[in-house]
């Protein structure tokens, strides 16, 4: 536990106003850089700085865990991960981590639930576009896109019910020996909801948590019963305007999906990473969706479901659902709002 300590960036406090009562706590920050790939960052109100300390502690070594379970690129001592389903494929059933199970499961509910817009199964084509991706990026003069009959060929190998799960042994089994997973629509959500549900059950009852922009709060923002403010990142780097507004979370989650942070350029075009099942190339119909719901894992999902379908059928399936908002950008900048997303910004 000790060690972890070492591995945050950045670990600042500053002491409560002078004058302010004898329960007023201290708000403190921390950031880390090594999970997910991505920028994670802890604000909390708390008594002290051990116990700040405490808790980031628990929140990195946690989510270390679940980075190297949910990891589908490299191997880890004692431990079977994707990577080891996906090397097993067609093989063997794979006894893994019950937290690997649960993210299959949500995963599995929500692509049911929002018919094939957010499989986790999809990994052959994910795959193609990554190394065309990568290529790209180390060499742009040369970069070029998929061959569709390349993709094509890898949508074979995504039918999601050929991921066997038995619950009671915790194995998992695709069957489908070219079928390969790969969780990136949902596993940075599932493993904030999860670490953050484990801080309450701690005790924990003030904190945000933002894992590479995977917002969840916890609690209310120190003792004054008030409420988190986040703001929505803007799709359009360019603009002097960082954030599209600001909402005000308490024990919510926020999620945005966009065309902003991975792509790469083939002939002056811009190709980002959220790629439609349907058809097989970068969705287009946003510049970036945001999802405001209680569960992180399910907000996630969520903003890579709804980029893949188009406007109408996206408000209809928000509006289904209760405690759920979504904004979404269009390619020409409008923002389209679900019917109480506006209760929840700040005035």
């Amino acid at each position: 536990m000790k060690k972890a300590a070492a591995i945050l960036l950045i670990l600042l406090f500053a002491l409560s106003a002078p004058g302010c009562g004898k329960n007023e706590k201290t708000r403190y920050d921390a950031q880390f850089l090594q999970l997910f790939d991505t920028k994670s960052e802890l604000v909390a109100y708390m008594d002290s700085k051990e116990e700040f300390t405490d808790f980031s502690n628990l929140i990195y070594n946690n989510l270390k865990e679940y980075d190297h379970l949910y990891d589908i690129y490299n191997n880890y001592p004692g431990i079977n991960n994707l990577k080891t389903i996906n090397d097993n494929a067609g093989k063997k059933p794979v006894r893994v981590d019950k937290r690997i199970i649960g993210l299959l499961q949500l995963a599995r509910k929500e692509d049911e639930a929002t018919n094939g817009s957010c499989n986790v199964a999809f990994g052959a084509v994910l795959r193609l576009w990554h190394q065309y991706r990568e290529d790209g990026i180390n060499d742009p003069e040369h970069a070029q896109l998929p061959p569709m009959e390349e993709l094509k060929e890898a949508s074979k190998h995504t039918d999601i019910n050929q991921v066997i799960i038995d619950e009671k042994a915790s194995t998992v089994y695709l069957k489908d020996p070219e079928m390969s997973l790969d969780v990136g629509a949902v596993a940075k959500g599932y493993a904030t909801e999860q670490v953050a549900e484990l801080a309450e059950k701690a005790g924990y009852s003030s904190a945000l948590l933002s894992i590479g922009g995977n917002v969840r709060a916890i609690g209310e923002k120190g003792i004054h019963q008030e409420l988190w403010n986040v703001g929505i990142q803007n799709p359009d780097l360019g603009s002097e305007k960082t954030s599209l507004t600001t909402v005000l979370l308490r024990e919510q989650s926020l999620v945005t999906s966009g065309i902003y942070e991975r792509y790469y350029t083939v002939n002056g075009k811009n190709y980002h990473h959220i790629i439609d099942p349907k058809t097989l190339m970068p969705s287009a119909y946003y510049k970036s969706v945001s999802i405001i719901t209680r569960d992180s894992g399910v907000a996630d999902a969520l903003s890579t479901a709804l980029f893949n379908m188009p406007p109408a059928q996206g408000m209809t399936y928000i509006e289904s659902l209760s405690g759920t908002e979504a904004l979404w950008v269009m390619p020409d900048g409008r923002i389209q709002y679900s019917s109480h997303f506006h209760d929840l910004e700040k005035s």
